[in-house]
């Protein structure tokens, strides 16, 4: 992976840069010394590192504005950073750049049952909406699998979703009101207690959620709260084969039945998480389905039965339903661990995030078993089968030389194989870095630069995540003059395509 060549006059001022920032955030909270600036070399994606130039932690919204408007005069690259589960890049730092770490503005700024919103800083981590939403009787329903540690800020640049994906929507569905910084120091604010844009306006919460820190820093967020469902149970069911398990995934769907999650785990997921859990499936299981179902405890029942029904016709061996909370906290757990288990049983893996049309699925899975066999690289499955998020765990040993780079092979020819079978890119980890390279494959000349012309309208001078998301630079100049002010944005000499 190419990155840009570091700037090396600004790495001369780095003394002089670490001073003025010192004096917006306080001493502690600038961090220039090698040692320091170490543990920030990459993000949740370790195979590509850079140290930062400096590593600022701002506390406030105020500090953020200044920070950037002090990186503007100075020409200096920022990029944003949550708690660095990023798996694609996202956060990936500049040797020649500032890594902005939003971990401090963490309040829960309000909880308002009335209009079933919460109010929240970037930093905040997506499992604490739940917990301060729980006594009330609501959730935040996007469950990332980093749900632990990462943090709301990141899941709006990434559009994360979650297990729950399938039935309630990802981040976009979940967001109604944004705070956010612009290169130019400008503060904006979009929506609020409603969701979507009014009539006749842009709609710019839609525009940034997503836009992987390359537009603004987002420091607050309104999201969306629903009730918690009366009952939720969930169904564990083992195939003899892969196609059975996908056979059955269609026939759930195609039955008119939205779980709230329905998600997939092949063999050697099974036996990683056997392991570390000291637990043990069914020998004759080649892939195991997890359908969880919610609402009405009748309607549950109803169900279950209805989805037992087609896992039959489909050839399930084994079929069980949690019948307590306990159960099926249990049941889950081993869907939770599966990539750490993983990550116990190889020296290192590459995961990437490709989706397909669900009905594509066999045909997927047998291009990675050929993938496999081309590149001499083991691998395993552990996904969102309800909505075909695939994320296929390549694993290598990075002290063997060239597996790396077959590693990054075997996953962009997943990747290609997916768009190539009516599918995209990304389903909810981003492009960053990863993907960069292989957005031509997706998109056209004329979509590429579209896309570009969004984000000179934000960062004129391509200080903000630059190097991340296209394949090549921005080059503002050429779109002509564009800015966004007060949370308009305004083409004045937009070309046209």
């Amino acid at each position: 992976m190419r990155m840009p060549d570091p700037d090396q006059g600004i790495i001369a001022r780095r003394g002089e840069l670490a001073a003025r920032l010192r004096a917006i955030v306080g001493a502690q909270w600038v961090l220039d010394d090698e040692a320091e600036r170490r543990p920030y070399r990459c993000d949740g994606i370790t195979a590509y590192q850079a140290t930062p130039l400096l590593v600022v932690l701002p506390a406030s919204t105020a500090e953020i504005q200044a920070v950037l408007a002090v990186c503007r005069e100075q020409g200096v690259k920022i990029v944003p950073r949550g708690s660095g589960t990023s798996l694609s890049g996202g956060a990936l730092p500049l040797e020649d750049g500032v890594l902005l770490v939003t971990s401090r503005l963490c309040a829960i700024v309000a909880m308002d049952v009335e209009n079933r919103v919460a109010r929240v800083q970037c930093g905040v981590p997506n499992i604490r909406i739940s917990e301060a939403a729980r006594p009330l009787g609501l959730c935040y329903m996007p469950d990332p699998s980093s749900q632990m540690i990462s943090t709301i800020g990141g899941n709006v640049a990434e559009n994360s979703g979650g297990v729950h994906c399938l039935k309630y929507g990802m981040t976009s569905n979940h967001v109604v009101g944004l705070e956010a910084v612009l290169m130019s120091g400008e503060v904006i604010r979009l929506g609020g207690g409603f969701q979507g844009a009014a009539d006749g306006e842009l709609d710019l919460i839609g525009l940034l959620t997503g836009s992987e820190g390359l537009l603004a820093v987002v420091t607050e967020i309104t999201v969306r709260l629903v009730p918690l469902p009366e009952a939720a149970r969930v169904m564990s069911m083992g195939f003899a084969s892969v196609e059975d398990a996908c056979r059955c995934v269609g026939a759930i769907i195609g039955a008119g039945i939205i779980p709230a999650g329905l998600e997939f785990m092949d063999r050697k997921v099974l036996n990683a998480v056997a392991s570390l859990l000291r637990e043990e499936h069914d020998p004759r299981t080649a892939a195991l389905l997890l359908c969880e179902l919610d609402g009405t405890a009748a309607e549950i029942d109803a169900l279950i039965e209805r989805v037992r029904g087609l896992a039959e016709q489909a050839g399930a061996i084994d079929i069980r339903a949690s019948r307590t909370e306990e159960e099926r906290e249990r049941i889950w757990r081993s869907r939770k661990l599966a990539f750490s288990a993983i990550g116990k049983m190889c020296k290192d893996y590459y995961c990437t995030d490709g989706t397909i049309p669900r009905n594509r699925l066999p045909d997927i899975l047998d291009r990675m078993a050929e993938l496999s066999r081309t590149y001499g690289l083991d691998y395993a499955n552990c996904f969102h089968a309800g909505d075909g998020n695939l994320h296929p765990i390549i694993m290598y040993d990075a002290a063997r030389p060239g597996d790396l780079d077959k590693a990054e092979a075997f996953g962009a020819d997943v990747l290609r194989a997916c768009v190539d079978m009516g599918g995209v890119l990304s389903g909810e980890h981003g492009v960053g870095v990863e993907k960069r390279d292989l957005m031509t494959h997706q998109f056209a000349p004329a979509d590429l630069r579209q896309q570009q012309v969004l984000k000179c309208a934000f960062d004129p001078e391509e200080l903000l995540n630059p190097g991340k998301v296209f394949p090549s630079p921005c080059r503002c100049a050429e779109f002509g003059r564009m800015h966004v002010r007060g949370g308009e944005m305004r083409f004045p000499d937009i070309p046209r395509f």
